[in-house]
């Protein structure tokens, strides 16, 4: 963690405030004077403000289910900030480890961890999430394979990374990713020639969405320790599926 922001972790002091403390020399690291706001301060050091020693705040682990017509940001703007619905100190201190859409609802996680965020995040860490899509067109089962080689979207350079797509009925799917490309699932449908009606987020890694809309939840620590298992292990499991299992399409039971 970068030295100016364990020192707001630590404190009641802004950013601003914490940078000014450093840069003039008020702030020791192991017992050294640093001066530079992005020192990496690690899980053993110690930091002291004016002789005083830092004890960083616990980090928080957060789940919310996100309303259509919100938006993933800190502030309001054309549509209100889900921030809104936190009840709690020091909310603006958190951010979204995967945000949505404005029109899209369902699962958010929410903390002050960057490095547990990271491992939500980041493709390589093979984290999986979970999305009901309804479509305005009907899907074949020929889309099961497409969405499993990977979707070429415009404008990118690569496809995306093999995906798991169960259809549900025709116009019903549940896709599985671990990617979050810049409005990734709406394009992947599109690039098959299909539109995206609606879409809900409803599982990331091994937590399902399981409070009301509008309401959150702390995490319990089993739920935030099961976003350190390897990637490989977790890519394997959720998508790296026989094709020919795929597709032939185990649906589950519908109304249609």
């Amino acid at each position: 963690m970068r030295l100016d922001k364990f020192i707001c972790k630590s404190s009641n002091l802004t950013r601003l405030d914490a940078s000014e403390q450093i840069i003039g020399g008020r702030v020791c690291l192991n017992g050294i004077v640093t001066t530079s706001t992005s020192a990496q301060v690690h899980q053993n050091n110690t930091v002291t403000l004016n002789g005083q020693k830092l004890i960083a705040r616990a980090f928080r682990y957060l789940l919310m289910h996100k309303p259509a017509r919100t938006i993933c940001s800190n502030v309001d703007e054309h549509y209100p900030s889900i921030f809104n619905f936190l009840d709690i100190e020091r909310a603006s201190e958190l951010h979204i480890a995967g945000r949505l859409d404005a029109d899209t609802t369902g699962l958010l996680l929410l903390t002050d961890d960057g490095h547990w965020s990271y491992n939500i995040t980041v493709p390589a860490k093979g984290c999986k999430k979970v999305y009901r899509v309804f479509l305005n067109r009907a899907l074949d089962d020929s889309a099961i394979l497409k969405f499993a080689e990977g979707i070429q979207l415009q404008g990118e350079a690569r496809p995306t990374l093999p995906s798991r797509l169960e259809i549900v009925n025709k116009k019903e799917a549940l896709l599985t990713i671990t990617e979050g490309r810049f409005h990734q699932v709406k394009r992947m449908f599109a690039a098959v020639g299909n539109r995206v009606a609606s879409l809900h987020r409803e599982q990331i890694g091994a937590i399902n969405l399981d409070v009301d809309e509008g309401h959150w939840r702390h995490l319990t620590e089993n739920e935030v320790s099961s976003f350190s298992q390897p990637s490989e292990i977790v890519s394997r499991r959720i998508l790296n599926q026989p094709l020919s299992r795929l597709v032939t399409g185990e649906r589950r039971p519908t109304d249609d």
